[in-house]
């Protein structure tokens, strides 16, 4: 097969794709690049559609490849394991994005696999890795006929950004990722800094824009080498089987449907089902019928769900389109969590806690651009239990990956930053029941923890999921999804956000595509229903506690010389370790000198910050200390103004009065105030117990002051030359030292 290859000139920039020369014994593979990031997409399907399958076996396989970076993985295997959570939601998303664009029917099992070759530093690969999925799905014989094409879209100084750098993300207050074709809108995923709807709905317009250009390319591309689409056969009629239910139910399948209660509803349909089937084919049906008209049964809920909404706008808990159900709350639900909040709507029920740590809590995740640390983590969990069934307990899935992160990109943009609250976060969601957005439950309890623990949030988030019901002309949208509303609709649009503006959105659709115009209604629809959450949230808690939670540790965070990290870490780590040992703190030193002491209790954070600050500080020139004499020479003394260091206090600077001999003044050991009056560009320190005892400069109080501070941990260090003695130029000698010249420093 001839290589082909088709491209378009984004802002400057080639976005290509390409086929034919990489993966031919594929079904359909491409190439796909921007600048200098290239990934490869490839898609395999069984010949034969599975028996006895009812749903579409597409699997989507996202994988990282270190050396397309030019780096090698960490960890002892030295290859890549496991997919990290960022591979499983591309993976998720490019899922999402192309499974409604099959033909209806197909059940062959597909495999897409996506693998970025080149890793340029600038340009992610998300876009790409969804772009080339349909692009290898368009050029293969499957039955998949119309392209998805997907951006990224930023927001800086006001202008949008097609395909932003990953230089330019944080800079961002906007960051969405768009699929969609050349008619629509199919998938949207990101988050924002408390952005209107107004702003959102230009975003997603502004992303159709450049999606109907690479999905044009993607056409031309299949025009040049694509394979001609296999048909699908259609599915058996059930018109026959439809008819028959359809005369029987009367007015049973209605009632059914309005019971109240997610259970009792189910066990109310089944039992409707059962007896009109029953009625239908009596006590010895033949083999299969039973299992033909249950799939015509279900056919017949589902349209009749549908037409309740649309007809009578009727819910099956008898709700309005737009209202929400109830909510309660209850904060401060547990006694040894730094907070927690156990929140309720309807029948989906989260337990959500905060968790707070230091900086060696935090996480370090290894990316294609290298190794990220991450201070703020968002777990969700999903038992079998919340939903009453039975299933073997494993690690997260993509489920639980997927929502957990989109409550984390929810509520990241009100946290406060590490300076003003230098804490590790951590928000685990446990569900507990489930019928309808437990992702958003999970904003909602998530937002109440963090207020309960006393983090200083920015505002209160909550987060509604929209569905829509449509069929031609008819179009219903709906507030609060249930999960019954969630299986037959059309759209599953989750918003969450402040009073200010949205922070996150999540829109996921089985039709093929949705005009920008419906999603601004259900968009305003939502701003409505968030709003009203909001308000049962503040009614629970208007607002961040004071004081942090009493179980959550005291973080209190100094700045230090760099030059004096060494000092606090000793040799091997031997001072840290005798810090932490000796007063059961934690202790956090980064290499700009930003010094983290965290514990639960008041008197040993005092300890370890007493011991440090004693380790650390440095002389102030015009300050007075309590000094201890350690030596006497002819022309002045050296006197230790706290641990470890020392300076000279010339004969000159003993007295207001003229000093003939030194012993006339002073022995070794004795106690007196000094003023530090120079400190040269060596680090020699000049002393006046004159102008002390005048009393001119700052008081000896504080750290410095203390007649005896703190005693330095065994195993501190000095200076870096690391010898014993100070030459006779007073240069400065190291911490613990042996002797010292007849010339005054800083030792």
């Amino acid at each position: 097969m001839q290589a082909e290859r088709v491209e378009l000139d984004i802002n400057g920039k080639t976005f290509f794709i390409e086929s034919g020369l990489l993966a031919k014994q594929a079904a359909g593979s491409v190439v796909v690049g921007f600048e200098e990031t290239i990934i490869l997409a490839a898609v395999a399907a069984e010949e034969k559609a599975r028996e006895g399958l009812d749903f579409f076996p597409l699997t989507v396989d996202y994988r990282d490849r270190t050396s397309a970076a030019g780096r090698i993985p960490g960890g002892f295997l030295k290859r890549e394991a496991r997919p990290s959570d960022r591979e499983t939601l591309t993976s998720r998303i490019v899922d999402r994005s192309i499974r409604p664009m099959f033909e209806k029917g197909f059940l062959n099992e597909t495999q897409v696999i996506i693998n970025p070759l080149s890793f340029d530093y600038e340009h992610e690969t998300s876009p790409l890795a969804l772009t080339g999925a349909s692009a290898a799905l368009s050029v293969s014989h499957l039955p998949f006929h119309q392209p998805v094409s997907a951006v990224r879209v930023g927001r800086i100084d006001g202008e949008f950004i097609v395909n932003p750098t990953i230089q330019q993300i944080p800079e961002s207050d906007i960051n969405i990722l768009c699929a969609g074709t050349e008619d629509s809108l199919n998938m949207v995923e990101g988050s924002g800094k408390e952005m209107s709807e107004d702003d959102l709905v230009a975003a997603l317009e502004f992303a159709h824009g450049w999606i109907k250009q690479i999905c044009a390319i993607q056409t031309e591309l299949k025009q040049k080498l694509g394979k001609k689409k296999i048909e699908v056969p259609e599915g058996p009629d059930r018109s026959v089987e439809i008819a028959a239910i359809s005369e029987k139910m009367g007015s049973r399948l209605r009632d059914a449907i309005l019971t109240s209660g997610k259970k009792e509803r189910g066990d109310a349909i089944k039992e409707v089902r059962n007896a009109i089937i029953a009625e239908i084919i009596g006590d010895e049906p033949e083999d299969g019928v039973e299992a033909i008209y249950k799939e015509a049964f279900d056919t017949v809920r589902k349209g009749l769900i549908r037409e309740m909404i649309l007809s009578d706008g009727l819910r099956a808990d008898s709700r309005k389109t737009d209202e929400i159900r109830q909510i309660d709350i209850g904060v401060d639900a547990l006694p040894r969590t730094h907070g927690s909040t156990v929140f309720t709507r309807g029948e989906t029920q989260a337990l959500v806690t905060t968790t707070l740590g230091t900086g060696q809590d935090e996480l370090m995740e290894d990316f294609l651009e290298g190794r990220q640390p991450r201070r703020f983590m968002l777990h969700y969990n999903f038992p079998a239990f919340c939903v009453g069934e039975v299933k073997r307990m494993m690690g997260p899935g993509r489920r639980e990956i997927g929502h957990g992160t989109l409550a984390q990109n929810a509520i990241e943009p009100v946290l406060p930053t590490a300076e003003d609250f230098p804490y590790t976060i951590r928000i685990v969601s446990e569900i507990l029941e489930s019928n309808g957005s437990s992702s958003m439950a999970s904003v909602c309890g998530a937002s109440l923890s963090l207020m309960d623990a006393g983090v200083p949030i920015s505002g209160a988030v909550a987060g509604i999921a929209m569905g829509l019901v449509q069929d031609g002309d008819r179009t219903a949208i709906l507030s609060d999804i249930l999960g019954l509303e969630d299986a037959v609709g059309d759209m599953d649009f989750k918003v969450a956000g402040t009073r200010k503006g949205i922070t996150a959105v999540q829109m996921d659709i089985k039709v093929k595509g949705l005009p920008v115009e419906l999603m601004q209604r259900a968009l305003e629809q939502a701003k409505q229903g968030r709003f009203h959450i909001l308000d049962k949230m503040a009614e629970a808690l208007a607002e961040p506690r004071t004081e942090l939670n009493k179980n959550a540790p005291r973080i209190h965070t100094l700045q230090i010389n760099p030059d004096k990290i060494r000092d606090i870490i000793g040799p091997g780590g031997k001072v840290i370790r005798g810090i932490t040992a000796d007063t059961g703190c934690q202790i956090d030193v980064n290499d700009e000198g930003i010094v983290k002491i965290a514990s639960t209790n008041g008197e040993q954070l005092k300890a370890a910050l007493d011991i440090i600050n004693a380790i650390t500080q440095e002389a102030v020139i015009g300050k007075i200390y309590v000094g201890s004499v350690k030596k006497i020479v002819d022309f002045g003394a050296f006197v230790e103004i706290f641990p470890g260091t020392d300076g000279l206090c010339h004969i000159s600077e003993m007295a207001p009065h003229r000093v003939e001999r030194m012993e006339d003044e002073a022995d070794i050991g004795d106690e007196m105030l000094v003023k530090v009056i120079d400190i040269d560009r060596s680090g020699k320190i000049r002393l006046s117990r004159k102008e002390a005892m005048r009393g001119e400069g700052d008081d000896a109080g504080g750290d410095a002051g203390s007649r005896r501070p703190p005693r330095r941990p065994e195993g501190a260090r000095g200076s870096r030359d690391g010898n014993g003695g100070r030459g006779d130029d007073g240069g400065r000698a190291p911490r613990g030292g042996g002797g010292r010249g007849d010339r005054g420093g800083r030792r």
